[in-house]
């Protein structure tokens, strides 16, 4: 089943209507399971509708970005490395010396 993000008017028309025709009509109704209902009721009791506003953290997003880039930047470097090693590893044998530096 696809995420569907509610508005805060969707769900306090849900509430509404939970509150008239029940838990078990309502989320038939509008494809809602019972414990999205019940966690949106509980924190409409506690918090009002400051509760049930939606909230993007867009800083969430930029950081996983940030860390895919940093992943392929970990990788690219690590592959740098090996090659360089492999490349040290021929010296070494071609010139028979074990610095290859001193070449």
């Amino acid at each position: 089943m696809k995420y569907k993000k509610w508005s805060l008017e969707e769900k306090l028309e849900i509430l509404s209507s939970c509150e008239e025709s029940g838990v078990v009509a309502t989320c038939r109704k509008y494809s809602v399971s019972t414990g999205t209902l019940y966690s949106w009721k509980k924190k409409h009791e506690k918090q009002g509708e400051a509760g049930l506003k939606v909230t993007y953290d867009d800083r969430s997003k930029e950081l996983k970005q940030a860390e895919e880039e940093n992943r392929i930047l970990r990788k690219l470097l690590a592959n740098k490395e090996i090659e360089l090693e492999v490349g040290r590893e021929l010296l070494k044998k071609k010139f028979g010396t074990s610095d290859p530096r001193k070449i």
